[in-house]
């Protein structure tokens, strides 16, 4: 079963009421709905916004739903000027960028205890998403997702971002669901969809959030079938 966490309302109830066959759970403040979406089973889950509800939601999809895979979904800021709204960036990696250990010597962003900075993503999943997102027509790119608890605005802040981490998004959710399953070795995959570009601010994103989630639906259909084909076929 694979598992899906969206951070916001408007990531995930689009796709919770297109879900047959549901049961529900609640555990904490999140949500867990394990039914079958577009025809395979999956767990999709509302984790909040932040780390510390992402790692809590990601361990528990993981110890009580014995999930297969976690794909981390929804909405990003872009880091790249190549990057408009409703675009896919398909993480190859995650960090967290507000992980600061430096003036002891590690690199920035470096997690201690696995001692390192980007949490990779599953190859075999980042290409499905890549593939459906050329079925659905968007336009595409791959990088890492760079991670804190911080709306980040202001062009300064994006580009140390992508300049440091070769960051292509930031969020508040990936890196923390990443290390999660880089410990409990449960592969894991991210795609955001841009809701603010990399010279936008909160107002775009207000006004573009939207759109972009309605762009992640078009890409996670196509990727549906693609992943119901290679589990099939694989």
């Amino acid at each position: 079963m694979l598992g899906m966490i969206g951070a916001m309302g408007k990531e995930v109830d689009a796709l919770r009421q297109q879900m047959v066959n549901t049961e529900e759970k609640q555990t904490g403040f999140t949500r867990f709905t394990v039914g079958e979406l577009w025809g395979e089973k999956v767990c999709l889950a509302q984790c909040g916004i932040g780390k510390v509800h992402a790692a809590l939601c990601a361990l528990s999809m993981m110890m009580d739903f014995k999930v297969s895979a976690i794909l981390n979904i929804g909405v990003a800021g872009a880091l790249r000027p190549s990057l408009g709204i409703g675009d896919a960036v398909v993480a190859d990696s995650a960090v967290q960028h507000d992980m600061d250990t430096s003036p002891i010597g590690d690199p920035v962003g470096m997690v201690s205890g696995p001692n390192i900075v980007h949490f990779p993503c599953d190859s075999a999943l980042s290409d499905l998403l890549k593939r459906a997102a050329e079925e659905a027509g968007l336009h595409w790119e791959s990088g890492a997702v760079a991670t804190g608890d911080q709306f980040i605005v202001g062009t300064e802040k994006k580009n140390y971002l992508a300049e440091t981490f070769g960051a292509a998004a930031c969020d508040m959710e990936g890196g923390a669901i990443a290390q999660c399953c880089y410990e409990m070795n449960v592969p894991y995959v991210a795609v955001r969809l841009i809701s603010d570009t990399r010279d936008g601010d909160e107002q775009e994103y207000m006004e573009k959030a939207l759109f972009a989630c309605a762009c992640e639906e078009k890409l996670l259909r196509c990727f549906m079938r693609l992943y119901g084909e290679e589990k099939r076929h694989g």
